[in-house]
């Protein structure tokens, strides 16, 4: 297995001439809390996918524990060495499309299968030497980008919340949990009238929490994120009834279905679409499309993901029905040195697409060498 491809000249099918897998571990510049807990690093896993000359690479978003859904770090791993990336290498694919088709059979595991058909989405675009945006039906040069803000003192909130809108941040998400929810809304609201304003509870409250997710109505907010379960359309539909603020729904929508569901119930009035959390890019252009039929707005999360995942990101946010800010915040914000080259920063509230085929960014080889382990390569 080589550790950089050249540029090739792909014709035909692509068929999977090998495959690389390794467990990457970032440190967080600061601690990043939420109502599921208090993330140091980011560990996840790096699939590289090679095919004549060409190379394709995406990072998996489960979390080591099954705290935000149910896959894991470890599980993952095992099922792309087992199964997912022996089953492709030496096969043939037309397009992202059909891979998908072949990964469908498996059960669940959206964030593993998803890892694998994000890269080969990678992979094809620039065996096309056309950008992925292109490729997903996207354009533009840049995307309006907000901002996720993990718990935190109140003062400290809206200092950081100041900062944030000094840097031309479009929107700033504050997290939420019991107990550390309206005060502190009403204090960002009071320090800053006039700001796009949204809140994240991971799904820390229930039904019988509905008078204080109502009261969350008096700040003016663009939508109350994932307020109770992750596997609970209904009960969602049944608290939208009950509140004036749109929900959004995140952890709810692992599937077109579960999208459509939602939306034929009142269920979500936002959805967030993580590509990394919904199977890849195939799936995420079907929920894409379903809200934009019941003009239903969305954007596009994040995992505090690496370069790679962020790029992936960055182009599928060039969709058309992607009108509200994204969680494509500056990289510097979570890690001291990214694994890839190309510096992926904000400019005034605004992520530039990068340029050129797939993603538009590269592996930083030697960098990527010393935050990794357990490298696992796949030959035909």
């Amino acid at each position: 297995m080589i550790d950089r491809v050249e540029t090739g000249q792909a014709r035909g099918p692509l068929t999977i001439d090998g495959a690389e897998l390794r467990l990457v571990r970032l440190p967080l510049v600061t601690p990043f809390a939420i109502a599921t807990g208090t993330m140091h690093e980011k560990l996840f896993p790096l699939v590289r996918l090679f095919s004549s000359g060409f190379e394709g690479v995406a990072e998996g978003v489960m979390d080591p524990l099954p705290d935000y859904l149910e896959e894991t770090t470890a599980g993952a791993m095992d099922l792309l060495s087992t199964v997912l990336l022996p089953g492709i290498v030496g096969q043939s694919f037309a397009n992202p499309q059909a891979l998908a088709r072949h990964l469908a059979p498996w059960r669940a595991n959206h964030m593993a299968r998803a890892t694998v058909e994000m890269a080969f989405w990678d992979l094809w675009s620039r065996s096309l030497h056309l950008p992925l945006q292109t490729a997903l039906g996207g354009s533009g040069d840049a995307i309006d980008v907000g901002v996720s803000l993990g718990l935190g003192p109140v003062d400290t909130t809206i200092g950081r919340v100041r900062d944030h809108l000094d840097q031309g941040y479009k929107r700033i998400k504050l997290k939420i949990c019991k107990g550390h929810d309206i005060a502190l809304v009403r204090a960002v609201r009071e320090a800053f009238p006039e700001a796009k304003l949204t809140v994240d509870a991971n799904c820390d409250y229930t039904l019988a929490d509905s008078g204080l997710l109502a009261g969350l109505d008096d700040f003016a907010l663009d939508y109350v994120e994932q307020p109770l379960a992750w596997d609970d359309i209904h009960d969602h539909a049944t608290l939208q009834a009950r509140m004036r603020t749109p929900i959004c729904l995140d952890e709810s929508i692992r599937t077109p279905a579960h999208a459509r569901k939602a939306l034929q119930s009142d269920a979500a009035r936002v959805i967030n679409i993580k590509v990394g959390r919904s199977g890849g890019h195939c799936s995420a252009l079907a929920i894409h499309d379903l809200c934009a039929a019941f003009d239903v707005p969305v954007w596009c999360g994040g995992m505090l993901e690496s370069g790679i995942g962020r790029a992936h990101n960055i182009h599928l946010s060039t969709l058309p029905n992607f009108t509200k800010p994204g969680d494509t915040s500056s990289a510097s914000r979570y890690f001291h040195r990214d694994i890839v080259v190309e510096k992926l920063e904000t400019v005034e509230g605004r992520m530039p697409v990068s340029k050129g085929p797939g993603t538009g960014v590269s592996l930083d080889h030697d960098f990527l060498a010393t935050v990794s382990s357990d490298v696992r390569r796949f030959d035909r």
